[in-house]
């Protein structure tokens, strides 16, 4: 896993990180980035508008990547907007948890093996812009993170059934850990964003306030941490307004096993501490990362965010297999 780090403008960041990549001879335009389907292609055409608007520094900082590697900015808008709005390998966990005045967000990334090496564990502190920790499989969109006031959220793809032009859930991530201090300006903005993609989203912050987030193109439903104090998603909707929308296709990737692991584990525990969020992330407490990598899809990184102490943790590959390490770059200053 890559460590990048990013300062100054939006559109630097991008020139540098293209750059960087084009010198190390990685050429995206040699990356199956590129498609020309009528629809996919007019979705982005309105998309951007709506980020033109909404996140016009976003497209600054697509518009440095592909100056940094000598190459047409449209091509990279056009795979990055309409990511996880159209049909997407990516399947993961999510969960956080406030119990006994401890609070700790938990994320396992599961993806294809094939891309390892360019997964990206980012720390952005750009201009007029919260510093943060995110970490990624596709350039300047984000999966999950933790910033510099204490809030950590995570997305999980959900089957999309319907979609419109909007925010995908990378850049609605992206945006969030950016723009906002705390669990409540975090659903504010998602609410007042539109939103293009299927998804759920964790989120949780240092005041130990925790929701779950599930939403697509038509609804948003939001459930606070109930009273058993804990939150979990996977690739499927539970919430009842959000029923209306089921995955359509068999559960080939255990999103309903792993969805109940954690909840299982979750509610026997009456005091969450670093070594339980390890062991559940881990698969000690059931089906959580045990994939057959020989079929291409693994667990690539897991995320532990503590938000009482504000100490980042993550197992960069499977943590059934790889240790967890703490990072401190956000903590550094």
């Amino acid at each position: 896993m890559n460590h990048s780090e990013f300062k100054g403008t939006h559109y630097q960041a991008g020139y540098d990180y293209g750059s960087h990549l084009l010198k190390a001879g990685v050429s995206l335009t040699n990356l199956p980035i590129i498609f020309n389907e009528p629809e996919r292609l007019r979705y982005v055409r309105e998309s951007q508008k709506i980020y033109a608007e909404y996140y016009p520094e976003i497209l600054e900082e697509i518009k440095g990547i592909a100056d940094g590697q000598q190459t047409d900015s449209q091509i990279l808008i056009n795979f990055l907007l309409s990511m996880y709005s159209y049909t997407a390998d990516n399947f993961c966990t999510s969960f956080a948890i406030h119990k006994n005045g401890k609070t700790f967000f938990g994320r396992n990334s599961d993806f294809v093996c094939h891309l390892e090496e360019s997964y990206d564990s980012c720390y952005y502190h750009l201009e007029d812009c919260c510093a943060f920790i995110g970490n990624t499989t596709a350039f300047c969109q984000m999966e999950d993170g933790i910033n510099e006031h204490g809030l950590a959220v995570g997305l999980t793809f959900v089957y999309p059934v319907v979609r419109k032009p909007g925010f995908n859930v990378g850049f609605l991530v992206r945006h969030i850990l950016e723009k906002c201090r705390n669990v409540k300006e975090a659903i504010e903005a998602i609410k007042r964003l539109p939103i293009g993609s299927s998804q759920t989203l964790v989120l949780a912050d240092r005041q130990g306030d925790v929701a779950l987030v599930e939403c697509n193109a038509e609804n948003i439903e939001v459930q606070y941490a109930p009273k058993e104090g804990f939150v979990v998603a996977a690739n499927d909707f539970h919430l009842p307004t959000m029923s209306a929308y089921p995955v359509p296709m068999e559960d080939g990737i255990h999103s309903h096993e792993r969805y109940q692991t954690a909840y299982k584990a979750l509610s026997q525990c009456d005091d969450p501490n670093l070594t339980f969020i390890k062991n559940l992330l881990s698969g000690k407490m059931g089906f959580m990362c045990q994939y057959d990598r020989r079929l291409g899809m693994d667990t690539v990184w897991s995320s532990i965010y503590d938000l009482n102490t504000g100490k980042v943790y993550r197992a960069e590959g499977n943590p059934s297999r790889v240790d967890f390490q703490e990072d401190h770059r956000l903590n550094k200053e």
